[in-house]
């Protein structure tokens, strides 16, 4: 069940439904944004989400899932709800993403690369730290 925020955008918005439209979409509108594409590796996704005017992008999947970027050793959480305001390069606004830092959940609040480096994908955290890391490791594993 999606949450009144995610309400909010649903007019005008394109809405996937199931696991393999949702991953299809949500694959095709990371690569329109510049974004690597296997920043979001969500399990059973029952809705994706993107009203391109509004920039709003969301996800609501079975259950909250924790994913292991091996390459970099990051474990992210990902909760049922997922949702972003995208632009070229960049997702703010960010809710229902944390990432493990010793022993704190912190929160992911932006995601961008910058203009000069496309090879660097940032992490912003809600209390303001921030870790760049090679876009390899966020390539879409199948």
């Amino acid at each position: 069940m999606a949450s009144k925020v995610v309400d909010n955008y649903r007019n005008g918005a394109e809405i996937s439904k199931g696991d393999a439209e949702c991953k299809k979409k949500s694959v095709e509108v990371l690569k329109e944004l510049g974004l690597p594409m296997g920043l979001f590796p969500l399990q059973n996704i029952e809705e994706f989400g993107y009203n391109q005017n509004a920039g709003f992008i969301w996800f609501v999947q079975k259950k909250k899932i924790e994913h292991n970027f091996k390459m970099i050793k990051q474990v992210v959480s990902y909760a049922t709800e997922v949702t972003a305001f995208g632009e070229k390069g960049k997702l703010k606004k960010i809710t229902g993403v944390k990432t493990k830092e010793l022993l704190l959940w912190l929160s992911v609040v932006e995601v961008y690369m910058e203009e000069a480096s496309k090879e660097k994908v940032t992490f912003k955290t809600g209390t303001g730290l921030s870790d760049s890391f090679d876009v390899s490791a966020f390539e879409l594993l199948e």
